[in-house]
């Protein structure tokens, strides 16, 4: 997409991660500065569309799993990012047709292609709200949100390749540690968080020199940093692991877990 044809009030000379996320998937949302950000995140991490496809894959089998198996009709989408195959409420609708999502993103193109995120079935809802995951109490009371979902009864948290782009300062746990707070028992979170696991010294060194260089603020953790998201919950099994191995359907060739560098789980709120 060239920069003419930008939505008014979209600045197109710095990158975002909706949109560099867009990139990885193939998609054509995006920019030069999207792509270039992309480009040198892939420098130091080449598999790094990979890892955008199977964090897909991951969210696809998760609402399965919360649709079909957890009986849950609500989500909230934080971090939705541009629309694509497969979004959210095309999967739990697909299941059950009453679901109700809302999105939640902070890139304001994002907004452009809502109504592609506002295509619900005729029996759910759908809504879409520009905010930012720091600023919980403004999702949380938001008209729309309220309009949308009953907070009494269960909603699905998604923070889908979400959290990394928090750095410590921003405190992120106490962020995710707000939005469950505000989630009735038999809710669940759904996170998946980009890791360090498999990294030595100097890759993580490289990946961070990288990620200044992207104009994009990114924290990888690893396992030991990724689990305390999940304190008080109740991990679904397989618990906490790459992406690949939360509930495989079958065998395929893939990537190593190392390639990814993904960490994901869906945990119930007690």
């Amino acid at each position: 997409m060239d920069s003419e044809w930008a939505p008014p009030g979209i600045d197109v000379s710095k990158p975002h991660p909706a949109r560099r996320y867009d990139y990885w998937l193939g998609g054509k949302d995006n920019f030069e500065a999207d792509r270039k950000s992309a480009e040198l995140v892939t420098e130091a991490f080449p598999s790094v569309q990979f890892a955008a496809l199977e964090n897909r894959a991951f969210l696809r089998r998760a609402v399965t799993f919360l649709a079909a198996e957890a009986g849950i009709r609500q989500y909230l989408d934080i971090g939705a990012g541009l629309p694509t195959a497969g979004n959210v409420h095309e999967i739990a609708q697909d299941i059950a047709p009453d679901s109700r999502i809302v999105y939640v993103d902070n890139d304001p193109i994002v907004a452009v292609h809502a109504r592609t995120l506002l295509n619900s079935s005729p029996q759910g809802k759908t809504a879409y709200i520009e905010a930012d995951v720091r600023e919980p109490e403004r999702i949380l009371t938001h008209p729309d949100l309220l309009a949308t979902l009953d907070l009494t009864r269960p909603v699905a948290l998604m923070l889908v390749a979400v959290m990394h782009f928090i750095v410590d300062e921003e405190r992120p746990r106490e962020l995710v540690r707000e939005l469950c707070r505000a989630l009735p028992s038999g809710s669940y979170l759904v996170m998946t968080h980009a890791t360090n696991d498999h990294l030595t010294p100097e890759d993580i060194a490289e990946n961070e020199a990288a990620n200044k260089r992207s104009g994009i603020p990114f924290r990888l953790r690893s396992t030991a940093e990724f689990a305390p998201f999940f304190d008080g919950l109740e991990l679904e099994p397989p618990g906490i692991g790459s992406i690949m191995t939360w509930r495989p359907e079958g065998w395929r060739a893939h990537p190593r877990p190392e390639a990814v560098s993904m960490l994901g789980a869906v945990a119930r709120i007690p």
